[in-house]
């Protein structure tokens, strides 16, 4: 049968990290039921799997989870799926002529491993260069929780926060780099809970090397108030 084959296939894969397109993976009837409805479907979800684990739900501790967990599952931490929760990055003529790059560093990253569920807790850090346009310093850092509220692999959450800010900044010109812990790897399998991961994005002019090594000197300026 098919679906026995499917099941060898993941369990052949085990714990390798397996990535798919810079897309984020989505059917075409994603959008088909409302967040209600989703809600309700995932709550009676959740509630079979505490109950096949054996856990008693009529406990005053846990009779509320199975709610909570599909609430926070459709309004929160996956709510980037949501293209209408996008935010709206409103850009600026950059009448003061500032050229050089500009860096948003130590950006606050909450997303979750698509291949465990489990969180991914990092520092985003993003530079562009304008080319006569400038957004929104707080934009910039919405963009990022945007696109880490979706069930993601680090690599395509860097693509996807430059592949935006180049939509929306009208240039090539835009670097990201990620460090970032998975606690897929920190809190079980191989459980090293030191260990993390750090991802990169350079476009246009990031590119190149003296303008690449600019960017990382910035980031790693000890920034203390």
């Amino acid at each position: 049968m098919k679906i026995d084959n499917d099941f060898n296939d993941i369990d052949a894969m085990g714990d390798n990290h397996i990535g798919s397109s810079s897309d984020t993976p989505m059917r075409s009837d994603a959008f088909k039921l409302s967040d209600k409805e989703k809600v309700d479907i995932i709550k009676d979800d959740v509630r079979h799997i505490m109950e096949t684990l054996g856990l008693d739900l009529k406990d005053d501790s846990l009779k509320g989870t199975p709610s909570r967990v599909a609430k926070m599952f459709v309004n929160e931490i996956f709510g980037g799926l949501d293209p209408d929760k996008k935010p709206k990055a409103s850009t600026f003529s950059n009448k003061y002529q500032y050229g050089e790059m500009l860096v948003e560093k130590n950006i606050t990253v909450y997303s979750t491993c698509e291949h465990h569920l489990l969180p991914i807790v990092g520092k985003a850090h993003v530079a562009y260069i304008s080319n006569g346009s400038v957004v929104g310093l707080s934009k910039m850092n919405r963009i990022v929780d945007y696109f880490a509220k979706r069930p993601q692999v680090q690599e395509r959450l860097t693509i996807q926060i430059v592949r935006e800010l180049q939509s929306v900044l009208n240039t090539e010109d835009v670097a990201c780099v990620i460090d970032a812990k998975h606690l897929c790897v920190n809190s079980r399998g191989i459980r090293d809970v030191d260990c993390s991961t750090v991802t990169s994005e350079f476009g246009g002019k990031f590119k190149e090397k003296e303008m690449r090594r600019e960017f990382l000197d910035y980031i790693n300026l000890d920034t203390q108030f």
